[in-house]
């Protein structure tokens, strides 16, 4: 492979080639533009790049896992008299609200005693947490080829369904401390579980990688490696640039950035939904506190299996979008099961439909717009856009699940098919979008671009193609 160069850059004479993305190059670069100290072989690379994920994938999916667990664990200690302990009124919102105010914080969840100090240990929950979920999709991204990123997308972002399933295993665990120190088995889920998220931070702050021109766990040749790779992959990403507020702007203008704020909106409703309110609506097919957090688990593990066997397929076909669009189909027949007048041992199989489609689409969502977006400052800008506006959905989840609407929740399965709805159709949007910025270049002569302007453009330049 050679160095992606815009069609202004091309001799009559010379002989090109297109990469599977539709972006050309001239193969013979590569036989000359780079010392043989660079060069790596097939079996060379594999190795390197199993090195990479050993030290990157496993460290952000355990630290997202844990920040998941904190953020949903709430659902658990409900389900053991959370509510009834802080006086909670029955059919009050109270409960809905202090999920929309979302370490050390969960631990102090366990202290609380009353709703307004549960109100506020949330809101500091989430401002502790609001960067990291955007910023680690950011650096997986900067690692990786187009190519090969959904499978390291999905296995991290799939840290939430091992979270899912590891909180309820471990809340059916800790029951059995209810009234250990005088504290119910509620507090004792926030209390261990957000001990283990500090304990787990303090190393992690160590052990997360930077970018790959100064990570220190490669060797300066391996740094150049990745960097020429990626640089022929997605163009050079200038990550030397600051990013200025002119920089927000210009990519808010692109009006693709914005659909992808709402194809990620769109099923952070279901998501959160799921992720908050499964141990209430499962308890509502008569199950015991026990058993209701032990069959929360396998959906979360069917969402875990199905999102991997996408990704892997995705990457495989080099495509995004038919595979989106069969999650999302997945999510909704899971909600259409939930609507339906059936037993609840098959609205338990329509539980695993959700949480399978859900949880799958959405790392293909963020992976197919993330790994669109070329240079530094687009990629930054455009995957805090779209995890930060995407998030508000959450505010929503919140209160689509009311105590009044149980068992059978027909308000909250109806909105959430409609956001799902919303996902849907912005990811035609985007797809009708990549299409005609790709054909449009098809057709681009000689623009001149220099060297620093194609950087600044990043998936702007004439050369660039979308994945679809």
């Amino acid at each position: 492979m050679g160095k992606l160069l815009d069609k202004s850059e091309e001799s009559p004479s010379s002989d090109r080639a297109v990469d599977s993305y539709g972006n050309s190059y001239d193969p013979r670069l590569g036989e000359h533009d780079h010392s043989d100290e660079t060069q790596f072989t097939k079996a060379e690379e594999r190795k390197l790049i199993a090195k990479i994920d050993l030290r990157l994938i496993p460290v952000l999916s355990i630290l997202y896992l844990l920040a998941f667990v904190d953020r949903t664990n709430i659902a658990n200690a409900v389900v053991y008299g959370l509510t009834t302990d802080l006086g909670v009124a029955k059919g009050s919102n109270d409960y809905n609200t202090s999920l929309t105010l979302f370490g050390i914080l969960t631990i102090i969840q366990g202290l609380v005693t009353s709703i307004g100090g549960l109100y506020v240990v949330r809101l500091f929950l989430g401002l502790a947490e609001a960067g990291m979920f955007p910023g680690c999709f950011y650096l997986i991204g900067m690692w990786y080829k187009r190519s090969e990123a959904q499978k390291r997308f999905s296995f991290f972002f799939s840290s939430t369904s091992l979270a899912g399933a590891f909180s309820g295993l471990l809340a059916a665990a800790l029951s059995n401390m209810n009234g250990i120190r005088g504290y119910k088995a509620w507090r004792w889920i926030f209390i261990i579980e957000g001990i283990l998220t500090v304990l787990v931070s303090f190393s992690f702050f160590f052990a997360i990688p930077d970018f790959p021109e100064v990570s220190k766990f490669l060797t300066e040749r391996e740094k150049a490696f990745v960097k020429r790779r990626i640089e022929e992959d997605q163009g050079k990403a200038a990550i030397e640039r600051p990013i200025t507020f002119r920089d927000v702007i210009n990519v808010l203008k692109d009006y693709k950035v914005i659909v992808a704020g709402f194809m990620y909106f769109g099923l952070i409703v279901p998501a959160y939904g799921y992720a908050f309110f499964a141990p209430l609506i499962l308890s509502g097919f008569q199950y015991s506190p026990v058993q209701t957090q032990l069959h929360s688990v396998p959906p979360w593990a069917a969402a875990f299996a199905f999102a991997m066997f996408m990704a892997y397929f995705s990457d495989l076909f080099r495509h995004r979008f038919v595979f989106i669009m069969i999650a999302i189909a997945t999510s909704l027949s899971g909600f259409a099961v939930m609507l339906s007048p059936l037993s609840f041992n098959i609205k338990y199989g329509g539980l695993f439909l959700i949480a399978a489609g859900t949880y799958t689409a959405m790392p293909l969502i963020v992976c197919w717009f993330n790994m669109n977006l070329g240079g530094h400052h687009r990629r930054a800008i455009g995957s805090a856009w779209q995890i930060g506006f995407g998030n508000i959905g959450g505010i929503i989840s919140t209160y689509a699940f009311l105590t009044k609407d149980a068992p059978n929740y027909v308000p909250g399965y109806s909105i959430c098919i409609a956001f799902v709805c919303l996902s849907a159709i912005s990811c035609v949007i985007y797809l009708i979008g990549c299409i005609m910025s790709n054909k449009r270049r098809e057709s681009t002569t000689d623009v001149g671009q220099t060297d620093w302007e194609k950087t600044e453009l990043g998936d702007l330049r004439s050369s660039y193609r979308y994945m679809l």
